[in-house]
């Protein structure tokens, strides 16, 4: 699945297992099932995201998913989001520690980069329920592209709950599919929301938000490595 990355991500796996306990990002107790429920779980996200596409992580965390794409899918270019600095720390370590330079950590909240930045596929994992997590991920979502999230087993109820916001974020089609059914257990459950309308892209760039006006530090995302060729 990682192919030539496998030794980088046994290597990111170890990271996870020390650093990322000590730091709090990874539970003692997930250590054992690394591999299963978060490295292989996330990378098979990777089978719906086509080739060389650029792709926004919000609420990245210790990295999953956004790091394992990277890992697994070196064509793509992934941008990391994470507003705490303990978690965006962790995360430029790891990045300079495995040599990756398809990888680019914006500390920033998702809101924080509407009207700065455009995506093609905008990823997340554990962030919060559809009709919120479209709030913060459609307006980074270039027309043509799509939110493409994992989800749990209440996913189709989320999609019923999240009717309206779909409806308001010009969402075209919307679908669930399973990976990795032969793999882990339980597969890695996908839902994509395509994006028929533009991003914000200068937007609100132009126009703040009204809790960025409240802010009392800078809209603009802080930028903490960028990746080669930016």
């Amino acid at each position: 699945m990682f192919s030539t990355h496998l030794p980088l991500a046994v290597r990111y796996a170890d990271l996870l297992a020390t650093d990322g306990v000590v730091r709090g990002l990874i539970g003692p107790r997930e250590v054992p099932r690394l591999w299963e429920r978060h490295l292989v779980n996330c990378a098979l996200l990777g089978r719906a995201i086509p080739e060389g596409t650029d792709v926004c992580d919000i609420g990245s965390g210790a990295g999953l998913p956004g790091l394992v794409l990277a890992l697994a899918r070196p064509d793509l270019s992934v941008t990391l989001v994470e507003p705490l600095l303990r978690r965006t720390a962790f995360l430029d370590e790891a990045v300079q520690a495995l040599g990756l330079d398809n990888v680019e950590v914006v500390r920033a909240r998702a809101e924080e980069l509407h009207g700065h930045r455009e995506f093609s596929v905008v990823t997340s994992r554990a962030v919060a329920p559809l009709d919120r997590l479209l709030g913060w991920s459609m307006p980074l979502v270039r027309e043509g592209g799509a939110l493409v999230a994992m989800k749990g087993s209440s996913v189709q109820e989320e999609i019923v709950t999240a009717k309206t916001a779909l409806r308001r974020y010009g969402a075209g089609a919307v679908t669930v599919v399973e990976y990795g059914s032969d793999l882990i257990d339980p597969p890695t459950t996908v839902l994509r929301v395509e994006a028929t309308r533009p991003s914000r892209l200068g937007l609100d760039a132009l126009r703040p938000s009204r809790s960025a006006r409240r802010a009392t530090k800078s809209p603009t995302p802080r930028t903490s490595r960028t990746k080669k060729g930016r």
